[in-house]
């Protein structure tokens, strides 16, 4: 089971989150909190694996909340739940330790699957919210040289790398190739493996920094 704390300040959110989350057999949600500063004191009692954190919230915010689970509850993660796409929200939240963004109109079972891969280590970023980190990336002038193994990738790959680097999830790049979620989950595998890349995160900056190699 993967222990789930849910922080937000709206109770009526915590109990729509806790109503979907319980429906799944492997997520034990185990406590609740309106703000940073009861979710670190529920964090030492309860040991969650995952944090599903809002960002704005009274007395401590989502993002000092963040710095604290990370300087204090290394083992604890912490994946954000937010209605704020905000570049800055986002980057302080990935830069203080969060290890996903996610807005509040991801389907339940997208949210889900985002958990199990949060508590796993992977890293989890909803649509769009990779295209905002990319613009703190800027454009250089001439387009630097392709590294040698991005060109060992086959045309499938490729095509994936490019989904990837667009924003789009598992489920989208199956529909897009007509290809199911099991090979395309394959394919981004591979990607990672031969890249020797950590995480989607990783892939879609270096997609987006080579992009017309992938032609």
């Amino acid at each position: 089971m993967i222990k789930v704390l849910l922080v937000d300040d709206q109770n009526l959110i915590r109990q729509g989150l806790r109503a979907l989350l319980e429906l799944e057999t492997d997520l034990d949600i185990v406590g609740e909190a309106e703000n940073g500063e009861v979710a670190l004191h529920l964090i030492s009692q309860l040991h969650p694996d995952v944090v599903l954190m809002d960002i704005r919230m009274p007395i401590m915010d989502g993002v000092a909340a963040t710095k604290a689970i990370q300087q204090n509850f290394s083992n604890t993660k912490v994946l954000v739940l937010t209605t704020f796409d905000d570049e800055e929200y986002v980057k302080a939240a990935l830069q203080n330790g969060a290890m996903g963004y996610l807005l509040k109109d991801t389907p339940s079972e997208e949210l889900a699957v985002a958990i199990r891969a949060v508590n796993k280590g992977y890293s989890q970023l909803g649509p769009g919210i990779v295209k905002k980190l990319l613009t703190q990336f800027p454009s250089p002038i001439t387009a630097p040289p392709q590294p040698p193994i991005l060109a060992e990738l086959t045309p499938r790959e490729k095509e994936v790398l490019r989904l990837i680097a667009a924003g789009a999830n598992n489920r989208e790049i199956a529909q897009k190739l007509y290809i199911s979620e099991g090979t395309v989950k394959n394919h981004v595998t591979n990607i990672l493996n031969r890249l020797n890349l950590r995480d989607r995160t990783q892939a879609a900056i270096l997609a987006h920094t080579f992009l017309s190699s992938l032609d």
